[in-house]
């Protein structure tokens, strides 16, 4: 029989309302009779598996789910058991794949994986949902005090919560659990950020590893205003706030191991994203010879951070390393003789020895007001996190001419156009000349993922990489950087004072031996530690 016949016979559905979902299904070829007897509430979801189980034989039992058993899960992708809304359980000694949709699931690929032969079943979407996140990727074996369901309560809707329902619901146990997930996981895919976005049917997770984003997993969207309000509690944010963007930053401890996160909340038309920043205080810093400089230009950076007076920039965009080869500057150069004093928004990773200020806007403690108060408390080495406008740079500048060695960064595509962003700003020419030690651009490549890597790959761009579990399925995993480092000297700093063009400059260094990002890239294609698809991502 027909399943719209299986339902009438049931008493699940009148002829009418039948007749009218196949007169919506022929307006709209493709679509399900299933599909849309459910939208338009002419029967229940479980009232459609059950007659979708006696049509096809398929087994459909609610009870079947207290069977999950995460060992078999944690052996495919978490994203493989959303994707097709399926989980494995066990019912006795066989093993069944529960899903909404069992008849197209790739069963093969599942008794591959699992290593067992499966038998297919029903399951009810929501609760399928609520097992995976309930129960995926658990960081301990703490068990909660009681089964206790991650939905709004009554008066929680958007526009009637209290703080008292909120931090009621952002303190039961699987909403505290499901964050420590969220956030473990992250650290164990070693994640730079976490993204919490919320859309109209769901919230998406995502991670951001090696510069790119990737989904992880979704939850429903009964769960967003409690993770999101647990996160607030954490940051120690106003949980009733809802219209406004807020900022905060709270510490967790992983096995003793301190992680510092940066919390920014913004309200958007499904409601409120989060994106936490996690900075691990236990990691241990880059040095200058793990970073990606070859050898000759690790040779001349180190020249360069050895002099004791002028400027070194570091260009590029947000998330290219500047900062961790600052990092790295200062850690070798960090002797007990020297005062060094860092200016920084934020401060991402304390450094033994170094005096370390934040900027704070909002008390009137900016990039300027702060430099101007550095150069007081006798300096020797400064670091400036980012040089942002006319008063910054300038006193960047009377810092290096009055004997102190100044780094700081800016935002531009190449080496040489600091030198234009600079006289843009209104830097006279004779006076960067005289302070500007070196630009060094940077970006940062993506390795090919060592588990996975094939010889011949990253020769070929037309050759997709397959990927494994190991690297999210990209065939990357891991990231070095590629630099261009412009090093002023006589004739180029005669040509800054002439206000020759930056890429007048720019062809004229190269022809005296300077790698260009690209030909930077091209060397570690050569090597076999990346491709061209990813020299080319960053570098056009």
């Amino acid at each position: 029989m027909k399943i719209g016949e299986i339902l009438v016979k049931n008493g699940c559905l009148t002829a009418a309302d039948l007749e009218k979902a196949l007169q919506i299904q022929k307006k709209n070829s493709g679509r399900l009779l299933g599909e849309i007897l459910i939208e338009t509430g002419a029967v229940s979801e479980e009232e459609l598996l059950t007659g979708l189980s006696e049509q096809m034989g398929i087994p459909f039992r609610k009870e079947l789910l207290s069977g999950f058993v995460q060992d078999l899960a944690k052996l495919m992708p978490f994203d493989f058991w959303q994707k097709w809304s399926a989980l494995p359980v066990k019912d006795q000694q066989q093993v069944f794949v529960v899903s909404t949709n069992p008849v197209n699931l790739p069963r093969t690929e599942i008794e591959k994986k699992l290593n067992v032969s499966v038998e297919l079943a029903f399951g009810l979407a929501d609760e399928i949902a609520e097992v995976l996140s309930h129960n995926y990727w658990r960081p301990s074996q703490e068990k909660s005090g009681g089964d206790i369901s991650i939905t709004s309560e009554p008066g929680t809707g958007e526009n009637g919560a209290t703080r008292e329902n909120l931090l009621d619901l952002a303190n039961k146990a699987p909403v505290i659990r499901l964050v420590n997930q969220i956030i473990f996981q992250a650290l164990q895919q070693g994640a730079s950020d976490i993204h919490l976005q919320p859309q109209e049917s769901e919230l998406r997770v995502r991670y951001r590893v090696d510069g790119l984003l990737h989904d992880v997993f979704k939850l429903t969207p009964q769960m967003h205003q409690a993770v999101i309000s647990r996160i607030k509690i954490l940051s120690a944010l106003n949980i009733a706030e809802r219209r406004l963007p807020q900022d905060g930053r709270t510490t967790v401890h992983l096995k003793d191991r301190p992680i510092d996160i940066r919390v920014s909340i913004l309200p958007t038309t499904h409601g409120e994203a989060a994106v936490l920043r996690l900075l691990d205080q236990s990691a241990s810093l880059f040095s200058l010879d793990t970073i990606g400089f070859y050898t000759d230009e690790m040779t001349r950076f180190e020249q360069l951070i050895a002099y004791d007076h002028g400027i070194i920039l570091l260009t590029g965009p947000t998330g290219s390393g500047k900062t961790t080869t600052l990092y790295a500057a200062l850690q070798k150069i960090n002797q007990p003789g020297r005062n060094i004093v860092t200016l920084e928004d934020p401060v991402e990773y304390q450094i033994p020895g170094l005096s370390q200020i934040q900027v704070s806007p909002a008390v009137g403690l900016t990039f300027a007001a702060g430099l101007r108060s550095i150069l007081r408390h006798d300096p020797d080495i400064l670091m400036i996190g980012e040089i942002r406008d006319r008063e910054t740079a300038d006193m960047a500048i009377q810092a290096s001419l009055t004997g102190h060695l100044v780094f700081s960064t800016l935002h531009t595509n190449d080496a040489t156009s600091a030198v234009a962003r600079l006289t843009e700003m209104g830097i006279e020419p004779y006076l960067l000349s005289s302070s500007l030690l070196a630009v060094i651009a940077q970006r940062l490549v993506r390795l090919l993922c060592p588990k996975c890597k094939k010889s011949g790959a990253a020769s070929a761009p037309e050759r997709p990489l397959q990927g494994c579990e190991h690297c999210f399925h990209t065939g990357y995993r891991g990231r070095t950087g590629i630099f261009e480092l412009f090093v002023l000297d006589d004739a180029t700093r005669q040509m800054v004072n002439q206000k020759r063009p930056s890429q007048e400059i720019k062809d004229f260094s190269v022809r005296k031996g300077m790698r260009t990002l690209r030909t930077s890239g091209e060397i570690k294609v050569r090597e076999g530690l990346t491709t061209l698809q990813e020299v080319l991502r960053v570098t056009t």
